[in-house]
């Protein structure tokens, strides 16, 4: 996949701005267990559309049966949002926001088939999409920074509800600015939104300092399993739903421990593993150097971003485990001078 130049992203704009225009009922929707970016980019969507086409019916969907995850619900908009599954129509345009379709988008995998035009925005690198127009631009920090200039595009001033949105977006995505993918452009964006109403004290309020006892708990859990491999170099942790029941902690509290684990100094390779409903086992993976998780992440069925994927697979603790180390281990020792790292 070629990088986008800016004159590309202005004409797919345009072309998405005119599948809107001629659609009257939007249904917007992420992945499965969404995160920061996909619910801000889903909200700030549907509200730059009001905004701009103010005749338009425009619902933002939750891809599970779940309530938004509590860190979120702060955002605006966060509490009119419809579960796919309660949908019961057919809308003309499905905007798929964070992912490029398939299964995770869940339950609404159902209303995007049956819509009349599909259109995908999003940062993650994509093998197959099928969709009528899609703008996918992996360079970009997260979707809310692909979200931010569609409204700069279509001479939209951000509201503050739109700022909060997608500064949550840009955020959580970088790891509050700390991740490999804060670039100029994210910090750019970050202020725009800031001077349009965001505020970075309330985001680290309502997601970083804003964790249950449970949640504290199930952390001290996960950080005395740490174990590492090959030198430090690969740190590895888990939780079970056991722990889930002992402590009294859900499971979208879960999202946040893989960096528990990639805190660990000289690691570079992170992998972080829960129990999820259903016997599978969602991995989180990360890579604190120059190596491409999302190969592995892919392999075993999911995706993401070289140094931020994860993938959800049938199986035990043990199982998975076994499943991912080898590749992590091989990743490593590739990585290395003239394949010696990790010896």
């Amino acid at each position: 996949m070629g990088v986008m130049t800016k004159e590309r992203q202005e004409e797919l704009f345009s072309q998405i701005a005119g599948v809107i225009e001629q659609s009257q009922s939007i249904a917007i929707c992420a992945h499965t267990a969404p995160d920061g970016d996909a619910i801000g980019s889903a909200l700030a969507l549907q509200q730059l559309i009001e905004v701009r086409w103010p005749r338009k019916q425009v619902v933002a969907l939750l891809a599970d049966e779940d309530e938004v995850p509590r860190i979120y619900r702060f955002l605006p908009g966060a509490g009119r949002m419809v579960h796919a599954c309660e949908f019961g129509a057919t809308a003309d345009l499905f905007i798929c926001v964070d992912i490029s379709g398939g299964a995770r988008l869940n339950q609404a995998q159902g209303i995007w088939s049956a819509a009349r035009r599909r259109v995908v925005i999003d940062h993650h690198p994509f093998a197959e999409i099928n969709a009528d127009l899609w703008l996918v631009r992996p360079s970009a920090a997260a979707t809310g920074v692909i979200i931010c200039e569609f409204a700069q595009h279509l001479g939209v001033g951000l509201t503050p509800d739109m700022a909060r949105c997608l500064y949550c977006a840009i955020a959580t995505d970088t790891g509050r600015f700390q991740y490999q993918n804060a670039d100029s452009e994210a910090f750019n964006i970050a202020a725009l939104l800031v001077e349009a109403g965001a505020s970075p004290s309330e985001l680290a309020l309502n997601v970083y300092q804003n964790y249950s006892l449970s949640y504290l708990h199930l952390e001290a859990a996960v950080m005395g399993r740490i174990t590492t491999f090959e030198g430090g170099r690969i740190a590895y942790s888990y939780s079970t739903t056991a722990d889930l029941e002992r402590t009294g902690a859900s499971l979208d509290e879960c999202d946040g421990l893989v960096d528990v684990v990639r805190s660990v100094a000289g690691s570079e390779l992170i992998l972080f593993l829960k129990e999820v409903p259903g016997g599978c086992i969602r991995g989180n993976l990360r890579s604190k150097a120059d190596h491409d998780v999302c190969a592995i992440a892919r392999e075993l069925g999911g995706g993401g971003h070289k140094a931020a994927a994860g993938f959800t697979v049938k199986g035990d603790l043990d199982e998975v485990l076994s499943l991912a180390l080898p590749k992590l281990r091989l990743l490593l020792r590739g990585a290395g001078p003239e394949g010696e790292a990790g010896r």
